[in-house]
């Protein structure tokens, strides 16, 4: 069990302690992809597509950055952090599928993986909940971390 960071001894639920850990300039980035059906991608204009609701990309960008501040009331035993810095970027790729990624950054004791996985998500997420009324035939997929940086091993895919 000693493997997995999360269990303790004796294989329960347990918080990672970072007190001893140094600090260090940590940075996140991770990647959601959204497919869009055809009907959707029509209404795209000035990269912007408009609902109802309101601007798509430029709610999913809200969306995220508050979620990823908000990981720590999310996700079990993820320490609660005060981000430094938070961007989403959300753009279209040559095979026209919505590309967010979120980057979130701080100087601490712990990684910002997790925030910029939740951030990328639930941005993906407002994408599909404000496209809906459209069509139902989308797709999130891909959700991955593409960058880490700042602790014990950096990562890049």
């Amino acid at each position: 069990m000693s493997d997995f960071t999360h269990i303790d001894a004796a294989g329960n639920p347990s918080m990672v302690d970072v007190g001893e850990k140094n600090i260090t300039r940590r940075l996140a980035k991770a990647r959601s992809i959204v497919v869009l059906d055809e009907a959707i991608l029509e209404k795209l204009q000035n990269d912007e597509i408009h609902t109802q609701k309101g601007p798509v990309f430029q709610t999913a960008i809200i969306a995220g950055v508050m979620a990823a501040k908000r990981t720590g009331d999310l996700i079990p035993l993820c320490h609660p952090l005060g981000l430094e810095n938070c961007q989403i970027h959300i753009s279209l790729n040559q095979q026209k599928e919505v590309v967010v990624e979120c980057t979130a950054s701080l100087t601490g004791k712990t990684g910002v993986e997790m925030e910029a996985l939740t951030g990328a998500s639930i941005a993906a997420l407002t994408i599909y909940d404000m496209c809906k009324a459209f069509s139902h035939n989308i797709v999130i997929r891909e959700t991955r971390l593409i960058e880490k940086t700042g602790g014990k091993r950096d990562f890049r895919l």
